[in-house]
C-alpha cells in the first residue's frame, strides 16, 4: 500500500545530525575545535528552535526505508517570512535535499525548484512551495517523500532574511556578478533595504566582488535572467556554500558572533543532545555535488497560474535515484507513477 505512514523511531540517524552541523551550526563546531568547552556548545545549541514532530505525521511510500538503506536525507527549507513565522503559513522558497552516503561519507545537495508541479500530500496538484504554507515541515517532507520516493524524517528551516545578518557576520561573500544579474540586483537591494531598515549600496559593476548581506540576499532572489527560477535556485546554493567556506576561516570570536545571529532563527526537529553526540564524526563528511531537480522540466500555465511540471515525474524520479542514490535501473513506486500520470493528464507533457 502506497503512502504508508512510518512508525516513530527512538533516535535520529547520522545524516540529519551531521548535515545540521555542516549547514547550520558549523560555526559552533569550529569554536569547539579551537578549544572552547562543552558548556559553550550546549549553551549555543540551546538557542535553536526545536520542535518534536512525531514521525507518524510524515508519509513515506511503502518499502522506501529498505530501498534507501545506507543513505540519509534531510530537508533544508528557506522560507520567505517577514514576520519570522517558521512553523507554517509561509512558502518554502528554497528547498534543498541534503543526502549522505553513510558508507563513503559523501554528501550531495539537490535543490527542488519551488514551482515544481507535484501532488501535495492529502490535497491536490500544486507548486511544491505551497506544502509549507498548508502544513509546515511535516507536510513538506511528506510531499517530497511521496512524489520522489524518499524517506525524509529530519529537517531544518531558516528564514531568508537571516541571510543578511549571517553574510554580514562572515564579512561578506565573494560572488561573480554577470551583466544580466546586474540589471536586476539593485531593484532587489532597494526592496530588502526597506524591509530590513538597511542602507546597502547598489552593485555598480560586473565581475567577482564581495557582497554584503543585503546584496547577497538580493543576488539570491534574482529570477528574471535566463534560467529563471532554476538559475535563482543555483544562486541560493552559491551563497550558502560561500558562507560555509568563509566560516571555515573565521576566528573563535567571529564564530561566536555568527552563532548568536544564526541559531535563534533556526527551526528543526534535531535536538542538541543528538547533535553533540555526533561532533567527532564531522571531519569525515564532505559535500561532493550540488544540482537542481527536476532535471527535465517545462513551464505550463494552468488556470492562469505558472507551474514547472517535471517531464515526466516518473523519469525524473528514476534519474534522481540513479544520480544521488546510485540505484541503476531504479523502478519508481506505483504511487509515483500514479502522480506522474495525473501531471501528464493535467499538462499534456510527456516524453
Amino acid at each position: 500500500m502506497e503512502g504508508k505512514r512510518t512508525k516513530k523511531k527512538s533516535g535520529l540517524r547520522t545524516f540529519g545530525k551531521i548535515m545540521l552541523i555542516i549547514l547550520v551550526i558549523l560555526i559552533v563546531l569550529l569554536g569547539v575545535a579551537a578549544g572552547v568547552g562543552f558548556w559553550y556548545l550546549n549553551d549555543k545549541l540551546g538557542k535553536l528552535n526545536y520542535v518534536d514532530i512525531d514521525e507518524s505525521q510524515i508519509e513515506v511510500n511503502e518499502g522506501m526505508d529498505s530501498k534507501l538503506n545506507g543513505y540519509r536525507t534531510i530537508a533544508i527549507f528557506g522560507v520567505d517570512s517577514r514576520s519570522n513565522e517558521l512553523v507554517k503559513g509561509t512558502r518554502s522558497d528554497c528547498i534543498i535535499l541534503a543526502t549522505i552516503d553513510e558508507k563513503t561519507k559523501e554528501v550531495k545537495l539537490t535543490s527542488v525548484y519551488r514551482d515544481t508541479y507535484l501532488e501535495i500530500t492529502g490535497r491536490s496538484l500544486d507548486k511544491v512551495t505551497h506544502a509549507y504554507v498548508y502544513g509546515g515541515a511535516a507536510l513538506s517532507m511528506s510531499t517530497l517523500n511521496t512524489n520522489l520516493d524518499l524517506n525524509i524524517k529530519e529537517f531544518v528551516t531558516v528564514n531568508f532574511e537571516s541571510v543578511v545578518d549571517i553574510v554580514n557576520a562572515v564579512g561578506g561573500v565573494s560572488i561573480d556578478i554577470t551583466s544580466a544579474e546586474l540589471k536586476y540586483i539593485n531593484g532587489y537591494i532597494d526592496e530588502i533595504n526597506k524591509v530590513t531598515n538597511s542602507s546597502a549600496s547598489h552593485v555598480t559593476k560586473t565581475g567577482s566582488q564581495n557582497l554584503n548581506g543585503v546584496q547577497a540576499l538580493a543576488y539570491g532572489r534574482i529570477r528574471y535572467t535566463a534560467g529563471g527560477d532554476y538559475k535563482r535556485t543555483e544562486r541560493m546554493r552559491d551563497v550558502m556554500m560561500a558562507v560555509i567556506n568563509k566560516a571555515k576561516k573565521m576566528s573563535v570570536s567571529q564564530l561566536n558572533s555568527l552563532a548568536d545571529k544564526l541559531l535563534p532563527v533556526v527551526y528543526t526537529n534535531i535536538d542538541s543532545g543528538e547533535i553533540i553526540s555526533l561532533i567527532p564524526q564531522l571531519a569525515s563528511y564532505k559535500i561532493v555535488d550540488s544540482t537542481g531537480w527536476p532535471y527535465d522540466t517545462k513551464g505550463a500555465t494552468i488556470n492562469g497560474v505558472w507551474y514547472g511540471p517535471p517531464i515526466t515525474l516518473e523519469s525524473n524520479v528514476k534519474e534522481l535515484h540513479e544520480k544521488v542514490y546510485g540505484q541503476t535501473d531504479y523502478e519508481p513506486s506505483e504511487k509515483v507513477k500514479e502522480i506522474s500520470n495525473k501531471i501528464v493528464k493535467k499538462t499534456g507533457y510527456s516524453k
